[in-house]
């Protein structure tokens, strides 16, 4: 049982709540109650440790009721009276919002993950992408609006791009993203980081050469742990190749410019391999034309691989650790090449007969890859299908609640997100939260 000296009153609003300085320990340092302590999580001097009187906070008390059960229990149950937005306002000012949002739902298990609802989007007209955010939100592109989203899925002031299409989307943190534009109307392309929360245009990045500033349209996007952003460029009329930025300052770094037939500025695919220190570049399958992969060493300025007149690749990725780079065919065949042998061939693996649609019409996208936690996720028209093992074993597959078909998805946050364009609809799949015992 807590001695005397390590209970804390408080009183909210004139109803008063007891508890121990253990359990408001677990809020951490950078919490509301964080700072009613020092380093040794004893009250600071300006409050009164022996006394009976409590300390007077101006909030909303079944709220503080809730999240005081919370923190003693680590399960959070909010009764249907309180209405939640105002229950993460109030979990927001105490700075609780990521034990509630841990306490919401479990760790992402993709053999206990569960449509937990589906969010219609404000814009008319097609979604084209969707990006899991990393504290479980996302945002959306239709055109060139960006809508934005909280891990609350309570709509931010979207991000108009002034009739520049959006070709890409990349997080830098939970409160910045990266677009990448297309010009349009007469617009000029580009790039520009903004505020998740306002909408604001922080910087725009630039594309510089002979000391001259050059229009462009910015492709796809990939970044890197040391805080650089690489996206595809098509620079002017005839100038083509890969920009890189610093993400901290907005400031061009390097570009490595198209030559000897170089298909850089129509990527489809950009990744960032830590361990070799190279991009990995794929223009992938477009109904007709044939598909190739590089890999670019920025060091010298040099292509050290190249994989040329693959068949049908409509997605690639690599891991690093198994040194393959997977892919995914227009039938939804899964292969990969070895990273380790230039030029070699894609081993090709069958399609799971179990992995198709549900009989209904669909309107035909090209299958997308994901890789999470060491699963492979293979999106292909109103499915979803999972493979795990060292040989992609399928194990199970997630299936349009609409009976449409899925255009993009997304993983972060212990989410998945997978977009409807024609519905303009995004589902979400999360881990249910573990049992109360």
């Amino acid at each position: 049982m807590a001695i005397q000296k390590d209970r804390v009153k408080f009183n909210v609003r004139s109803t008063i709540f007891e508890t121990t300085i253990k359990t408001l320990a677990n809020t951490g340092r950078n919490s509301f109650f964080g700072t009613l302590f020092d380093e040794n999580w004893e009250l600071n001097s300006q409050f009164n440790n022996n006394s009976n009187e409590a300390l007077f906070i101006d909030r909303n008390p079944k709220c503080f009721s809730v999240l005081l059960d919370l923190l003693c229990t680590g399960d959070l149950n909010i009764p249907p009276k309180i209405n939640e937005r105002l229950f993460y306002r109030e979990a927001s000012f105490y700075g609780l919002l990521d034990h509630v949002r841990m306490a919401k739902w479990g760790p992402f298990d993709v053999n206990r993950l569960r449509l937990a609802q589906s969010v219609k989007g404000q814009a008319p007209g097609d979604a084209r992408l969707i990006r899991a955010r990393p504290d479980g939100g996302c945002c959306v592109a239709h055109g060139s609006i960006v809508h934005v989203y909280d891990w609350m899925l309570k709509e931010h002031p979207p991000i108009n791009l002034d009739y520049r299409r959006v070709n890409d989307i990349g997080w830098v943190d939970s409160e910045n993203l990266v677009t990448a534009c297309q010009g349009l109307g007469g617009k000029d392309g580009g790039m520009g980081l903004f505020s998740a929360s306002s909408g604001e245009l922080r910087y725009e990045f630039h594309v510089s050469h002979d000391n001259q500033v050059k229009s462009f349209t910015a492709g796809v996007l990939s970044f890197s742990s040391d805080h650089k952003i690489f996206s595809s460029c098509k620079v002017g009329n005839n100038e083509c190749g890969v920009g890189v930025w610093d993400q901290v300052t907005g400031k061009q770094i390097d570009f490595f410019y198209e030559r000897d037939g170089w298909s850089l500025g129509d990527a489809d695919k950009l990744q960032w391999l830590n361990g070799r220190n190279c991009l990995l570049l794929a223009k992938l399958y477009q109904r007709k034309d044939k598909c190739y992969i590089y890999l670019l060493d920025f060091r010298d300025k040099n292509m050290v691989c190249r994989w040329s007149d693959i068949l049908g690749v409509t997605d690639a990725f690599a891991m690093e650790e198994s040194n393959s780079i997977y892919v995914v065919n227009e039938h939804q065949n899964l292969g990969f090449i070895d990273l380790r042998f230039n030029g070699g061939s894609v081993r090709w693996m069958s399609r799971d007969p179990r992995i198709g649609n549900t009989g209904h019409i669909l309107e035909p996208h090209d299958p997308k890859l994901a890789l999470h936690k060491g699963q492979m996720f293979s999106l292909k028209d109103d499915s979803i299908s999972i493979f795990c093992g060292p040989d992609w074993v399928f194990t199970s597959k997630l299936q349009s609640n609409v009976g449409r078909s899925f255009c993009d998805f997304s993983i972060g946050g212990d989410r998945l997100f997978a977009l409807h364009r024609r519905e303009n609809v995004f589902a979400i799949w999360e881990c249910p939260p573990p049992p109360i015992m």
